[in-house]
């Protein structure tokens, strides 16, 4: 047994053999169930292809009582949504991030107001990001759920900077309103942690999942399209 690396348009195939009689391995289609340029970004910095898709479920209906479940359930209802709308065998992307201080779920903020009473809230304090995971295999009818979490110290700041960091408008599409990836960075003394779980999608999670389901990351991405 053993496999014959081809290509055609652009695309490798690997075509399984067992005493010459060769048998088309299907090609792993990933899809990101996620509007995110954050995940797609940290996606594609680890050679991964992949189509991204937006669910359309209403994330303001989920009452969850903990962070931890809620990002995991809503990581799995945004790819159970997505999977459900492709008529092919695939494995789906579902994550989700919010920000906990003082027990309060801080989402992504409304308008303008909302973002600068949730920095000014965060000025100066801890707090803790948490990022779910959802891996959707509808080739074999798994599915691998989890979440990570991270503690953020924040620096003092000034109203004036918390105006200015806003005009940027970096902070209006994420949880906590604030990015570590960007300008937002400068607002953060240090976190103990892992870094892209703040950021939105913890690759190490997503390792993990890939591992439990029993695919091998590197043939992933040699595979996937």
């Amino acid at each position: 047994m053993g496999f014959l690396k081809i290509r055609i348009n652009k695309m490798v195939f690997y075509l399984l053999f067992f005493n010459e009689k060769y048998e088309v391995v299907s090609l792993t289609r990933i899809i990101l169930a996620s509007k995110s340029p954050r995940r797609k970004e940290i996606l594609e910095s680890i050679g991964l292809r992949f189509t991204t898709a937006i669910s359309n479920i209403d994330e303001e209906s989920f009452r969850v009582s903990t962070p931890e479940e809620l990002v995991k359930v809503l990581s799995r209802e945004k790819a159970l949504n997505v999977s459900e709308s492709f008529n092919e065998d695939s494995l789906v992307i579902g994550s989700d991030t919010v920000v906990v201080y003082n027990k309060k779920i801080l989402g992504k903020p409304k308008n303008q107001q909302k973002a600068k009473e949730m920095l000014q809230m965060l000025s100066g304090k801890k707090h803790t990001v948490f990022t779910g995971l959802a891996l959707i295999d509808t080739i074999h009818n798994r599915e691998y759920i989890s979440y990570s979490c991270t503690d953020v110290y924040m620096r003092s700041f000034n109203e004036q900077i918390v105006e200015s960091y806003i005009k940027t408008n970096e902070p209006m599409d994420k949880a906590g309103a604030y990015g570590i990836q960007g300008i937002g960075s400068i607002l953060i003394d240090k976190i103990v942690g892992d870094f892209y779980t703040v950021m939105g999608f913890s690759i190490k999670d997503f390792y993990n999942g890939i591992e439990q389901l029993g695919y091998d990351i590197f043939e992933l991405i040699n595979t996937s399209f």
